[in-house]
């Protein structure tokens, strides 16, 4: 494949090559265009030369209240064959939480990974979600929908929290091993499992014009700023709290 076509996209799509990038992705559409997942990453980190680049290495699927325990090094990410290759080969870091963490390269990746397990939610303004928005961030979904925008939950916690989240009687608490051996004790309140509209911020994102799309093969790449979406769904959710839990065929839209 013709990955300078990748870079192509990037910038007419307005990501800044010397800033931070959060990249969501899913990699099945652009293998069978005869894409190489190592190929694809260094092309993305290759774009990011002169910035900073971030991938989810969530691990909710491993680490569970009979299982309380997360290794920064070793526990794997479930969300996808690039945040697997990206955490273990190519990042710097990673953020010190059981089930949301975050992996990063480059001079914003301390900052906006070295406070994820000061709060107790998982996705707070200490988190990487949060720190992303004060880095003034990109994201950029890879072939990949709205559904799984990880960002819209810290605007959940900051606004509706107890409406989207377990109740703070029913936290729990993980024993998280960073790189170099240090054990440290990090309490979590599950977000709640809630049929969730997050299609809606897309089409919200895209009328006030800060939504750029763009394609690579057959692949769909959906590019904007952390900060347009979270001052966004801000204001949907002040509005409206529950404006996320949208009923079949519901769509909610901002007056």
């Amino acid at each position: 494949m013709d990955y300078s076509r990748l870079h192509e996209v990037l910038e007419v799509c307005g990501v800044p090559r010397n800033g931070s990038l959060f990249l969501h992705s899913a990699f099945k559409t652009c293998a069978r265009d005869g894409g190489q997942a190592e190929d694809f990453l260094q092309s993305v980190m290759d774009y990011m030369a002169d910035g900073s680049l971030f991938l989810p290495t969530m691990s909710w699927r491993y680490v569970k209240p009979h299982d309380p325990f997360f290794d920064e090094l070793e526990t794997p990410s479930n969300v996808g064959i690039l945040t697997e290759i990206f955490r273990t080969k190519y990042a710097s870091g990673r953020s010190i939480h059981p089930t949301h963490s975050v992996a990063g390269m480059g001079p914003e990746a301390d900052e906006v990974l070295g406070g994820h397990h000061l709060d107790p939610t998982p996705c707070s303004d200490n988190s990487p979600f949060g720190r992303l928005v004060d880095a003034d961030g990109w994201v950029v979904m890879f072939a990949i929908g709205f559904d799984c925008c990880t960002l819209i939950h810290h605007v959940e916690e900051k606004v509706a929290i107890d409406l989207y989240l377990k109740p703070a009687e029913e936290t729990e608490t993980y024993t998280c091993r960073t790189r170099d051996g240090r054990e440290i004790s990090v309490d979590l309140r599950r977000h709640l499992f809630l049929p969730r509209d997050y299609w809606q911020f897309q089409d919200l994102l895209a009328a006030e014009g800060n939504l750029a799309v763009g394609s690579f093969g057959n692949s769909v790449i959906r590019a904007f700023r952390a900060r347009d979406l979270v001052d966004l769904t801000t204001r949907v959710l002040e509005q409206r709290p529950d404006a996320v839990i949208a009923g079949p065929g519901q769509r909610y839209r901002l007056m």
